[in-house]
């Protein structure tokens, strides 16, 4: 059925297989057609599980359902064949190498004839300020860049209903703007139902017609018409401090660049992280911040320069290396702590309390001082009630808490956090800047990959900002 979905939710609940709590109940909600509703909430009240439940797209392990959810009259796995969707991970999305045949791919799958494809494609690319064209290698994209490419394969199939999860997490401010312009344009004739999840509301007021709170203690509450949120980092001000200690980690012209690629994911770089200061590492996306942010964490080779440790970061290091690409895990554990992008690429175990208690096992730390620090950590980020839950069960904003507890669990010295704010609602926000900021007071050095410009102005001592490369640094 062509045109815009309608979906009515009549006491929905669904309750997973590994969990006890519901992760969603008593919801009522009915979005007309062409309608555009943003869901708002707490970290882990269930935004995401109902926009899942809406598109069809739970899994075998939603066990139990309770009330009615239905789109156009029917269970939503009918009306997946007209669906856009953009989750909270990209990566979980791309199915193609070259980002051109990545946007075709559902095209091609719905049978549209081959002369309508590329038109189409190109014309995706470009809605959402993708610059790279067709033949870009999706493995060589930074986070949000992949995000642009996977809302182009949205948009692409005209959809007649739009499932955006965080559409905006992992896009510097121009791009985030592009992004909600190419989101306006989609739906301004009212072809396609629009339903989307953002800890960021305030930018998207202007285009949405409702604000709809999905409560954790179950149901909705809407929000009346000119409502705003209210400013996260109000109640912190701002808590920099004044200098930093000696440098225990230097980047001295450090580049790298993926084989075969034109273009380098990070140009010759050169920066010192201090002991005690926190550094936040901005730029826009493709720029190598996170290419940046490896390099420093001893995960990743620098292609050219160096990155060195200080004598007292490297103290009892093997052979006495400085160079943390060089270090051992064990000896990287308990020095430099990480944050991935991608929360979702450092859980090694299926529970929380195992997580946590992972690293400081690993560093020699004795079975009940790992059950301590694991404990303490889940208590201080509201993660207690999830501690036997398996860690890819939770929600992006539960999943990345659970990444930095785990990257501060062996009390390293040096901290490297990508995008450690992501998902965050204000109160988790707040508690996450207040636990770095204790950190840092403890002497703790700290290295922020960012586009939270609240979390640069409120805990950042110094700023690097990246420029993206234009020809590649290594042969």
């Amino acid at each position: 059925m062509a045109g815009p979905r309608r979906l009515i939710a009549r006491g929905f609940g669904l309750r997973y297989s590994t969990r006890r709590a519901w992760a969603l109940s008593g919801v009522d909600l009915v979005v007309e057609p062409g309608e555009r509703v943003l869901l708002t909430g707490a970290s882990g009240a269930g935004k995401t599980t109902l926009l899942y439940a809406v598109g069809g797209l739970l899994g075998s392990d939603a066990v139990e359902l309770t009330g009615s959810l239905t789109v156009d009259g029917a269970p939503p796995r009918a009306a997946r064949e007209r669906l856009g969707l953009l989750a909270q991970d990209p990566d979980s999305q791309l199915v193609m190498t070259l980002a051109g045949d990545d946007v075709a791919f559902g095209l091609e799958n719905a049978g549209v004839p081959a002369a309508e494809i590329w038109p189409r494609v190109d014309a995706a690319l470009a809605r959402v300020g993708f610059g790279y064209g067709r033949e870009r290698r999706t493995h060589e994209l930074s986070g949000g860049e992949k995000q642009r490419l996977v809302l182009a394969g949205a948009l692409v199939r005209e959809p007649g209903l739009l499932l955006l999860d965080e559409p905006t997490s992992q896009l510097d401010p121009a791009g985030a703007a592009l992004v909600r312009a190419a989101v306006a344009a989609s739906v301004a004739d009212r072809s396609a139902t629009l339903l989307l999840v953002d800890h960021d509301a305030a930018p998207w007021l202007p285009l949405v017609d409702r604000v709809v709170e999905v409560l954790p203690a179950g149901g909705l509450v809407e929000h009346p018409r000119g409502w705003r949120p209210a400013d996260r980092a109000t109640e912190l001000g701002v808590i920099r401090t004044a200098a930093g200690g000696p440098t225990l980690l230097a980047a001295e012209e450090a580049g790298f660049s993926y084989p075969r690629s034109a273009v380098a994911a990070l140009a010759p770089t050169s920066v010192d992280v201090l002991a005690g200061a926190t550094l936040a590492i901005t730029g826009p996306n493709g720029s190598g911040k996170s290419t940046l942010g490896l390099l420093l964490a001893g995960l990743r080779t620098p292609g050219v320069g160096t990155v060195r440790a200080s004598t007292s970061l490297a103290y009892g290091v093997r052979r006495g290396r400085r160079e943390p690409c060089r270090w051992s895990a064990a000896e990287l554990v308990t020095r430099i702590g990480t944050v991935f992008q991608n929360p979702e690429h450092q859980f090694l175990t299926g529970r929380l309390r195992d997580e946590l208690a992972l690293g400081p096992k690993r560093s020699g730390a004795l079975a009940d001082h790992a059950r301590e620090v694991a404990f303490g950590l889940l208590e201080r980020l509201g993660l207690t009630a999830y501690a036997d839950a398996n860690p890819f069960t939770l929600s992006g904003g539960q999943q990345r808490r659970l990444s930095v507890a785990t990257a501060l669990a062996t009390s390293p010295q040096v901290l490297v956090l990508d995008e450690p704010t992501f998902g965050q609602d204000a109160d988790t926000w707040r508690e996450v800047v207040r636990l770095l900021a204790e950190l840092r007071t403890a002497g703790r050095a700290q290295c922020l990959i960012t586009h939270d410009r609240d979390l640069v102005t409120v805990l950042a001592d110094d700023e690097i900002v990246l420029a993206p490369a234009r020809t590649s640094v290594s042969s």
